[in-house]
């Protein structure tokens, strides 16, 4: 590793699934690991009080977001992405690539970045290998991702090689960049937490022979760790356990991997056992705010009549606060009622019951009992039929 406060170190093995213990600067992070999603710097419907009740270890903020609001020399001269939410737990920053990718209709991509108008009001703003690791070296986050183009589902094999090569070409530009921040070789910019990460992405759509090429390379760029993107983004769930299986031995065995983007807890089970160690998902968080829990038995949605005197808690196995508390029929009314408790709770359950399970996947590697734990969490998913 390029900077001693930042490490990894795989401790368990079972099968392809590993455990590990992540190291940054503002704490380290047990592996396999869930990032709740806190796109302005805040978890939606939840405050960090509660996250860190959970047992969140880090969560990821969003670098397109809060450079156009409030702005990253703003959150630099108040003393970084740390101080200014008031999380003092890891953070990781991706860099807009992924924005590159669903703001299609107001961008444009060149060999030099994006140019893109924001959503918010209209201006004019250009994003650079460069300038995306400036940002992020303004806001001060533990890991820091490089700049990618990312392709939708299908894509035929030429765009997704362009896009691919290109990201590769922006990779060498940001890793360069990288090193010239922590050398304090750029004017200009504060670089807010000098032990900051970056990781590199790997690219190529579904296509095996991309991704050989893609992970070669981007290891040879030499980043701290390295991410698998490009998934999650239209392609049957299958194929995107294909390439997951297929990429992660490609990336160093002593490095942390991260699939970005995904997924269901299913999703995490199974990239787990293909040997992915991070992931990060508005799943858990989105699907509250619009009524859908996720359980033992399944998923929930509690807007349904069938709810509305039901006195059992939401998941009779889950401990947290909510169903400790609450009923699934109170629930129903705070939902149907258009009350904001509706949202914080359900919330807190879900992140809950992503963050348990990722606790229990913990534990069962670590006791070398994975695989009977992965058959016995899908057998109690197919046991109970899914809401639409």
């Amino acid at each position: 590793m390029s900077d001693s406060t930042f490490s990894f170190l795989v401790t368990h093995t079972d099968g392809r699934a590993r455990r590990g213990v992540l190291t940054t600067p503002h704490g380290t992070v047990e592996t396999p690991a869930f990032m709740p999603v806190g796109t302005q710097g805040a978890v939606k419907a939840i405050t960090h009080r509660d996250l860190e009740a959970l047992g969140a270890e880090i969560i990821l903020a969003n670098t397109y977001h809060l450079y156009l609001r409030p702005g990253d020399e703003l959150i630099a001269r108040l003393g970084g992405l740390h101080r200014f939410t008031g999380w003092s737990r890891p953070i990781l920053t991706d860099s807009g690539g992924y924005q590159i990718f669903s703001l299609a209709a107001r961008r444009t991509i060149d060999e030099e970045g994006a140019q893109f108008r924001s959503h918010l009001d209209g201006s004019l703003h250009a994003l650079t290998p460069e300038s995306a690791a400036d940002i992020q070296a303004r806001l001060g986050s533990d890991i820091a991702m490089v700049l990618d183009e990312c392709v939708a589902h299908p894509c035929e094999a030429g765009p997704a090689a362009d896009a691919m090569r290109r990201t590769l070409r922006w990779a060498r530009r940001a890793r360069t960049r990288m090193l010239e921040l922590r050398a304090h070789e750029v004017a200009g910019v504060t670089v807010s937490n000098p032990g900051q990460a970056q990781f590199g992405i790997v690219q190529g759509s579904v296509y095996p022979e991309l991704r050989n090429e893609s992970a070669a390379e981007t290891a040879a760029i030499g980043f701290e760790a390295y991410a698998i993107g490009g998934l999650s983004v239209g392609e049957p769930v299958e194929l995107m356990y294909d390439v997951v299986s297929h990429t992660a031995p490609l990336l160093p065995e002593t490095d942390l991997r991260y699939l970005m983007g995904t997924g269901t807890p299913a999703d995490l089970v199974e990239s787990v056992a293909r040997g992915i160690d991070l992931f990060d998902c508005v799943l858990p968080t989105r699907n509250a705010r619009n009524g859908q829990l996720f359980s033992t038995e399944g998923r929930l949605n509690i807007k349904n009549a069938r709810y509305a005197e039901d006195e059992r808690p939401v998941d009779p196995s889950c401990t947290c606060y909510t169903c400790r508390t609450f009923s699934r029929a109170y629930l129903r009314h705070l939902f149907l009622a258009g009350e904001i408790g509706a949202s914080a709770l359900n919330t807190l359950h879900n992140l809950n019951f992503y963050l348990d399970t990722m606790r229990r996947i913990r534990d069962a590697i670590a006791f070398g009992r994975f695989e009977s734990f992965r058959r016995a969490f899908h057998q109690s998913l197919s046991r109970h039929s899914t809401e639409s």
